[in-house]
């Protein structure tokens, strides 16, 4: 029922080969990095280490990836539209994305040689911002469409860079679908991370857009994790994670992976909890505060490597999105703050709900969470809607339990 935490732990089959992991792996990311440097907005996001938060909570340590500080956007996506364009306009020339960084793919001859082109996507509002972004440093031009309930502050950002964009009056996963439509009525190029049969070359590139966040991550960590949690909203961020680390480890040496997923938002989780190799989705309004996990449809790609690599699946409820952002908003002792929003704080909420919570026993011992747990999130936003997160934040907004 609604207000609980439910999880699930998958019962992984290995080696079916769909979505090898080496193509989310060091040596994919490295390359993917390259790319990403030669912007001139990069920089290597910090890892915030609580270590008075882990004390408290009785585990080892705790270190969060801080996506806000990511090319001044405030949120990761932006790290897959930026490559996904990259290697579109990259296919386009007949090169390959080595030969054009930033420079090069805003040179006068490159825009002549490819013409006008528009690029189209659904979004909460951080996807959208990063296609948008990419777009408009490239010379090119930007569609967004936001679904039902979108943040009016997230629609303005988008616009601010130049996009044409709009909040309909449809869930995420139709809003996807209205994307989709208009590319092939109107010859624009889709964006998105949802991949389905027929479409899946665009949403594998995204994902590896991502994985700039696993690579500095790992330079980042003086010890290896021991337990990775990652929030998932069609479970392509998740999954490229995923993979990452099961190339860099080794399946049987990687950290236990977590996946965090809304309870009205939770496709995965039941994809997961239901077993039978079947995809399953959620219809209608998702009502969350996790707007940027509010996907009822998950991305093929995401979830084929997810169900070889990933241990648990976990259902929250909005309190425990919100719960995080507090403590990472509100340090102990000397720990650094971390602005955190709805969706970036979900993983680090539920690792203090369970760790806290002696009704939750039976997850701390099913996650094998204990003193010697080395904990890695990645706070995927900041506040990225800042209204509400400081309805949230300062004036204590209690999502129901």
């Amino acid at each position: 029922m609604d207000g609980c935490i439910k999880a699930v732990h998958y019962k992984r089959k290995k080696g079916n080969g769909l979505c090898p992991v080496m193509a989310f792996g060091p040596e994919t990311a490295r390359r993917v990095n390259e790319y990403h440097k030669s912007f001139p907005e990069y920089s290597v996001t910090p890892m915030a280490g609580l270590k008075n938060l882990a004390s408290s909570l009785g585990l080892a340590d705790i270190q969060i990836k801080d996506e806000s500080y990511r090319f001044g956007l405030n949120a990761f996506k932006v790290l897959g539209g930026s490559y996904c364009i990259g290697r579109y306009i990259a296919d386009r020339l007949g090169v390959d994305i080595s030969e054009l960084p930033y420079d090069k793919i805003r040179d006068a001859g490159v825009r002549e040689k490819l013409g006008g082109l528009t690029f189209v996507t659904a979004t909460d509002g951080n996807h959208g911002r990063g296609i948008a972004w990419t777009a408009d440093r490239l010379g090119q031009k930007s569609v967004v469409y936001m679904p039902k309930g979108s943040s009016r502050e997230r629609l303005d950002n988008i616009k601010a860079l130049g996009a044409d964009a709009f909040i309909t009056e449809l869930n995420y996963d139709d809003a996807v679908r209205l994307a989709n439509e208009h590319a092939r009525t109107y010859g624009w190029i889709m964006v998105q991370d949802t991949a389905w049969d027929g479409y899946e070359e665009i949403p594998q590139w995204i994902m590896q857009g991502y994985t700039t966040m696993a690579y500095e991550a790992a330079g980042q960590m003086k010890e290896k994790p021991t337990h990775i949690f990652l929030q998932a909203g069609v479970g392509a961020m998740s999954g490229a994670m995923a993979g990452f680390f099961a190339d860099l480890y080794g399946d049987e040496e990687r950290p236990v992976i977590t996946v965090v997923e809304p309870d009205k938002a939770d496709c995965i989780f039941r994809t997961a909890q239901a077993g039978d190799g079947q995809i399953h989705t959620v219809k209608g309004h998702m009502d969350t505060i996790m707007a940027g996990l509010a996907c009822g449809e998950p991305c093929t790609i995401g979830w084929n490597i997810l169900k070889d690599h990933a241990d648990h699946f976990v259902s929250i409820p909005d309190y425990v999105a919100a719960k995080g952002m507090r403590i990472l908003g509100n340090p102990m002792g000397d720990d650094p703050r971390v602005v955190s929003g709805e969706s970036g704080a979900a993983t680090l909420g539920l690792v203090a709900e369970v760790m806290g919570n002696r009704g939750l026993d039976w997850l701390r011992e099913a996650l094998g969470l204990n003193q010697d747990s080395r904990i890695l999130c990645f706070s995927t936003e900041g506040d990225t809607d800042r209204e509400n997160y400081r309805r949230i934040v300062w004036d204590g907004l209690h999502p129901s339990y």
